[in-house]
């Protein structure tokens, strides 16, 4: 992950795909993914490769033909953000972990807020596995796409037996 994709030049390309918990948006540059979203609809449809690879192995993802991703990921955050991101892609395929394990992982024990901050703001959902990321106690905790759809994903990946 790194910022290759300039933000005063750079063309947007987008895709959508249907899946069991809603509308995936799917943006990228011509560098890599920039952005998997949920969304209410689907949109203007103008893909490049990237979107393309994207929206297949989400699909596979999601009719569990696939448990890890090989995309050209380009996020843009902090440098921090960009730390936790990366942290979160360690989290294995029907694993979870804590706010404070990904600290940990940092090196950075007391940054769990700031993790959990980092977390929230991932543009990359499902492919930076966000969803993984739970309570100290167990808790399903925050998920920008809503505790639903992360029970969902969870569920979907054996990490949640119920």
């Amino acid at each position: 992950m790194n910022k290759d994709c300039s933000e005063s030049k750079m063309k947007r390309y987008q895709s959508y795909l249907k899946t069991p918990v809603g509308w995936l948006q799917i943006t990228a540059c011509d560098e890599g993914v920039l952005s998997v979203y949920f969304t209410d609809q689907a949109g203007t449809i103008d893909p490049n490769a990237h979107t393309l690879a994207a929206q297949t192995q989400l699909a596979d993802y999601f009719s569990g033909e696939r448990t890890t991703f090989d995309l050209s990921l380009k996020p843009r955050g902090t440098a921090f953000q960009q730390s936790v991101w990366l942290a979160l892609m360690t989290v294995d395929y029907a694993k979870t972990c804590s706010y404070q394990d990904i600290a940990n992982q940092l090196n950075n024990s007391n940054a769990v807020r700031a993790v959990g901050a980092a977390n929230g703001r991932n543009p990359i959902s499902i492919i930076v596995p966000c969803h993984r990321v739970i309570g100290s106690n167990g808790a399903l905790t925050g998920y920008a796409g809503g505790i639903d759809r992360k029970a969902w994903l969870l569920k979907h990946e054996g990490s949640l037996l119920f």
